[in-house]
């Protein structure tokens, strides 16, 4: 059970003559409580981004202290467990119902043992604050350089996001591009189709009537075929009436020849 000192029992404490005071270690130990408390504020400090501590933290002086911090570490932490508990044992040393009866025997007594009281429990918040600050202050440290590097990381992957959407948006853009040429290009093939379709149609055209006027022509061909034969056994029916005609004159006058020289014989 813990007594905690009022007002009016330090001022007596004071007044008989017995100064609340601090011994040399619990000195250091408050001072050592002060910077932790500065330390954490300032790493706190809203203003300065965890990029600029890690910046901090990767100074040669911590590169070269780091291979003691660990052992510094656990030390500090070894010697604030040592010195809570020595308070600890202090206040249940002053704190039990003992001292309490025998200061009631004697007043100036009663004050020392609330004096003693006072320190201990004074030494115990210093030692138990000191050692839950240099542990948060650690883990501050610690989250610092986690949120640093998780923001660098996610910097990197915004970058590489950012490159991977842009890859992918020229990538579409040129799949579009892709589609309109083919689109553009069956557009074209149609058209061309179409186009040879028509000429083909057309020269399937031109082709029947080139063969139209090929039968005709073989029938025009075949008709002054036989016309030209018919002609030709005319005139080799002409020619031999002819020539009969020609034997048959040339008989007569022979005929009449012969008679007008018999006649004028």
């Amino acid at each position: 059970m813990y007594i905690c000192p009022t007002s009016h029992s330090f001022y007596h404490s004071t007044l008989s003559g017995n100064p609340v005071i601090m011994t040399l270690q619990w000195t250091a130990v408050a001072f050592f409580l002060y910077a932790e408390i500065a330390v954490n504020l300032i790493l706190c400090i809203p203003f300065i981004s965890p990029q600029r501590w890690r910046s901090v933290f990767s100074w040669r002086l911590w590169n070269w202290l780091s291979p003691y911090w660990n052992k510094c570490f656990f030390t500090m932490i070894m010697v604030l467990i040592v010195l809570f508990l020595d308070a600890l044992r202090e206040v249940q040393k002053y704190s039990g119902p003992e001292p309490m009866q025998d200061a009631k025997v004697n007043p100036n007594l009663y004050d020392h043992i609330h004096m003693k009281l006072f320190r201990a429990q004074r030494n115990l918040y210093i030692s138990g604050f000191s050692l839950f600050l240099w542990l948060i202050m650690r883990r501050v440290v610690t989250l610092l350089n986690q949120v640093a590097a998780t923001l660098e990381n996610s910097a990197v992957l915004q970058i590489q996001m950012d490159t991977a959407i842009k890859a992918a948006m020229q990538h579409q853009e040129d799949s579009l591009m892709l589609k309109q040429a083919l689109l553009d290009e069956e557009k074209s093939m149609a058209a061309k189709n179409q186009q040879l379709k028509l000429e083909v149609e057309k020269l399937e055209g031109q082709l029947k009537a080139a063969e139209k006027i090929v039968h005709k022509s073989h029938a025009e061909v075949e008709a002054m075929r036989r016309q030209t034969k018919g002609l030709a056994q005319e005139y080799d029916r002409l020619l031999s009436e002819y020539n009969q005609l020609q034997v048959t004159q040339t008989q007569n006058d022979i005929q009449d020849i012969y008679m007008h020289t018999i006649h004028n014989d």
